[in-house]
């Protein structure tokens, strides 16, 4: 099935979301931003503390787009090998094998990923901005789409190696799934209380349909002035003193997509202001670097960034 229509891209994406709710209680946000990052083939980092169902997400969306699903769990003794491949020599044919690693995937799940030492994380960095995957002087192209879901605990350091700031910039969203309310809570009980909702989702798009909804999305119209607003966001990023680093323009590209992205998924042919707003909060702050001087302060990144945005006016339409 090819989506042409951007009806049809809102469409497929409830199909999505509502199979992810069998198994996510609440975090429609959370799922909606997903998405919107999954439409631009842009990877995702799910930053939390343990339990919250992290894993489970990403599971959920592998069986409900079915597209091909490898899981990696990263630990300081993984090798760049053990996640890309390796040649192996074969002694009937008397040539060297190429037998692929589990990167070599649709959709893969990078767990704990800072668990893994600065060298094996590097191994990730040609597949997730440049689409392909170089080993030992032969260089193959990812299947497509390629999404990498990468999870980190952020409380627990110890064995733990932080991601640098070149390879948090290949991601296209950091999000926090949140600790569920009273309600809710209630609900995941009653839930997984005697079945596994996972073992039952089964696809409810294909690669093909995926592919088309992304190529659909470039039918959302920003206009001039939003993304002027864009434009002026991240600008003013680089000129905050708080930080001793801005946003990229590798940023201001994935807020342009991903909020034409969210747009599409809420049924609009155009972007508001509000969407802008909306993805900034999850495209923006892992890529900004504090200043000494706010570390010291015990700023946070997300806390500096509200009061940027505060500053910089929001285009409003004429009467």
């Amino acid at each position: 099935m090819t989506v042409s229509a951007l009806s049809e891209v809102a469409a497929a994406a409830e199909r999505i979301r509502s199979n992810i709710r069998r198994v996510i209680v609440g975090r429609d946000e959370v799922i909606d931003y997903t998405l919107a990052a999954i439409l631009c083939e842009g990877h995702v980092l799910l930053d939390d503390v343990p339990g919250l169902g992290k894993t489970m997400l990403a599971k959920s969306l592998a069986r409900s787009i079915g597209c091909s699903f490898r899981r990696i769990q990263f630990t300081p003794d993984l090798m760049p090998a053990d996640v890309t491949g390796v040649n192996v020599y074969n002694q009937r044919s008397g040539e060297f094998e190429f037998r692929a690693g589990p990167l070599l995937a649709q959709l893969v799940l990078a767990d704990e990923i800072n668990r893994a030492s600065p060298r094996t994380q590097a191994a990730l960095l040609e597949a997730m901005e440049e689409r392909q995957l170089t080993v030992e002087g032969e260089t193959m192209r990812m299947p497509r789409p390629f999404l990498v879901i990468a999870t980190q605990n952020p409380v627990e350091l110890e064995g733990t190696f932080p991601l640098p700031e070149a390879q948090l910039d290949r991601f296209l969203v950091r999000l926090r799934m949140g600790y569920p309310d009273a309600a809710e809570e209630d609900q995941i009980l009653q839930r997984f209380e005697r079945a596994q909702p996972l073992e039952e989702l089964e696809a409810v798009v294909d690669a093909e349909t995926l592919a088309g909804m992304a190529k659909a999305i470039e039918q959302v119209r920003v206009e001039d002035t939003v993304r002027g607003y864009m434009v002026a966001l991240v600008h003013a990023t680089r000129e905050e003193a708080a930080f001793e680093l801005g946003a990229s323009p590798r940023a201001s590209l994935g807020l342009m997509r991903t909020s034409r992205a969210l747009a599409a998924l809420r049924d609009r042919d155009y972007v508001l202001p509000d969407d802008v707003q909306e993805m900034a909060r999850v495209v923006l702050p892992h890529r900004l670097v504090l200043s000494a001087e706010s570390r010291l302060r015990s700023s946070t990144v997300e806390s500096l960034l509200d009061g940027v945005m505060s500053r910089v006016p929001v285009p409003i339409e004429a009467a």
